[in-house]
Formats: structure tokens, C-alpha cells, sequence
């Protein structure tokens, strides 16, 4: 997966009408040779958060209480992935790493998440933290 474009096309006709014309690339490159369902669902659920705090990558919605919706899809489509491969630990991982940007962001903390996720892409790689 170089760019976006599978996470846009796995949301469906509800989101994809929002989608950017060529999406950017991945972030997390460390899964490169790693896991593709980890990564596609790294990614998925990264771009929930940022429709959650910041700016999507991959959709342009401007109403923001349709970008909290759509991020929670976005995450529903990530953790749903993983469970459905059976992979226990990253759906753990990744709903800690939910909650705790979560926190971070209530708490007016939300540049303490960078660090979050780049840990939790590091142990989900199987790279040391």
C-alpha cells in the first residue's frame, strides 16, 4: 500500500464521495515489509483520529460533526479488520492507543499523541518502543 486510496476505497459510498482526488502517501512506512492488514488498519485508524483532532488525509469534510462520524467508522473499519484476522494484540494496542490520544486531547495535551502513535507503530512493526 503506497498511498491512501485502499482506505478510501474500503469506506464505502458514504465516505468516498468526500475523498481527495490522489490521497497521500502512508505514514507508517516501518510496516512496510511487515503485516498488510496491520498496515491498512494503522492507516485506517489514523485517519479516524485525524478527522477526530486535526485534518484528514484522505477526505475533504468540512462539517465537523460528519468528520467525527466518519472517523468513527474509520476506526470500526481498522478494529473490525484486525478482529476479523484474529489478531488480538494489535486490536488491543490500537483501542489503548484510541483511548490514550483520547485523553491526551481532553486534557489539552494533543501533541503528547505524536508520541503515542509513533510507539504504538513501532510495537505493532514489532519494533522496540
Amino acid at each position: 500500500m503506497r498511498d491512501l486510496s485502499d482506505i478510501v476505497a474500503a469506506s464505502g459510498p458514504a465516505l468516498e464521495r468526500y475523498a481527495v482526488a490522489e490521497p497521500p502517501a502512508c505514514r507508517f512506512t516501518e510496516l512496510d515489509d511487515g503485516d498488510p492488514v496491520r498496515r491498512f488498519v494503522l492507516e485506517a485508524v489514523y485517519e479516524g483520529y485525524l478527522m477526530h483532532y486535526w485534518e484528514p488525509r484522505a477526505f475533504a469534510i468540512d462539517d465537523r460533526d460528519l468528520r467525527l462520524l466518519a472517523g468513527d467508522a474509520l476506526y470500526a473499519l481498522g478494529l473490525s479488520r484486525l478482529a476479523d484476522a484474529g489478531d488480538l494484540e494489535a486490536v488491543a494496542e490500537l483501542s489503548d492507543l484510541i483511548t490514550r490520544s483520547a485523553e491526551a486531547h481532553a486534557a489539552g495535551r494533543g501533541d503528547e499523541a505524536a508520541a503515542l502513535w509513533e510507539a504504538s507503530s513501532r510495537a505493532l512493526a514489532g519494533l522496540p518502543r
